[in-house]
């Protein structure tokens, strides 16, 4: 995937936050009235973490349309489970440059530099699925990495890197309500993507990599096990983020109708804040759940 943008161009004004919205795994659910909302709520960018659909066009042409700077992965779920990978390449082709797997998209305006993990990953260490295979060929692992690290290096060094996955990388426990943490099928274990966590060991030696944004493990854990863990940070710095909060059209107990965007403000490369917020389609923030703000102390993993 080329990069959008050249050294030429504007990066972001220093000391100006960056405010970008992301969209968790959306499973059908994106419409007009997401799209008015973020009228309302006005973020710099969006960013959208895959699992748009099963395979249906509808969403990837919508997203298209967007006059707001955008960068998507594609999931597991948007193979639609076709084999041929006719399925997965209409989406490719509806995105265009805003898809960044395996490759950069260099977002000016704002001023932020987005590199895509693995597309159409499932998690649980490294696997191509059928789909993904006949539209990328047999890329192995170290393949991977290496694509994922070279999109990163070929960034403007003067942009904060946001590494934008739809599973989250490996190492962040084994637990299942960890971040990647399997809870679906006894016993859980770390199902991260392996490829993601090397490249993510590389591209550090090099350059700072603030914020890993993935989706995939919904927040709500299967069999009444309670909620996922969707933030925490580790010792070189990196803030890993899970945004997949499954459904994102969803109603509170007053009736009200609910549109989630988990939410990161950026400033030179720092994170001022992260939350999951809950708006209403008139663009009030009903909810909001702070996950890190800076100067206020964090801890290691955050519930939510």
């Amino acid at each position: 995937m080329a990069a959008t943008g050249t050294a030429t161009e504007p990066g972001p004004e220093p000391g100006r936050p960056i405010q970008i919205a992301i969209a968790g795994d959306l499973h059908g659910q994106w419409d007009a009235s997401d799209e008015a909302l973020l009228e309302l709520i006005a973020p710099d960018a969006l960013l959208v973490v895959g699992d748009l659909s099963d395979g249906q066009q509808r969403i990837p042409a919508r997203l298209a349309r967007l006059t707001l700077p955008t960068a998507c992965i594609l999931g597991n779920h948007d193979t639609g489970r076709d084999p041929t990978g006719h399925t997965l390449r209409r989406q490719l082709d509806l995105l265009g440059d805003r898809h960044c797997g395996w490759g950069l998209r260099e977002l000016r305006p704002p001023g932020l530099a987005v590199v895509g993990g693995r597309p159409a990953s499932a998690g649980g260490g490294y696997h191509l699925n059928h789909g993904a295979h006949a539209v990328f060929g047999p890329v192995t692992l170290e393949d991977s990495v290496s694509r994922i690290t070279a999109a990163a290096l070929a960034a403007d060094p003067l942009l904060p890197l946001v590494l934008l996955a739809h599973c989250g990388p490996s190492g962040l426990g084994s637990g299942p309500a960890d971040p990647c943490g399997r809870d679906w099928k006894a016993p859980a274990r770390d199902w991260g993507d392996q490829d993601l966590s090397l490249a993510i060991d590389r591209i550090r030696r090099v350059r700072p990599v603030p914020l890993v944004v993935f989706g995939h493990m919904h927040h709500r854990l299967r069999r009444g096990q309670g909620d996922r863990l969707s933030f925490c940070r580790d010792r070189a710095g990196t803030s890993y983020l899970n945004t997949a909060c499954v459904p994102r059209h969803d109603q509170d107990d007053r009736g009200r109708s609910l549109r989630h965007f988990s939410w990161v403000v950026l400033r030179d490369g720092e994170l001022l804040e992260v939350s999951h917020r809950w708006y209403s389609p008139a663009g009030d923030l009903l909810y909001r759940q702070l996950l890190h703000e800076q100067r206020a102390p964090l801890p290691a993993l955050a519930p939510c």
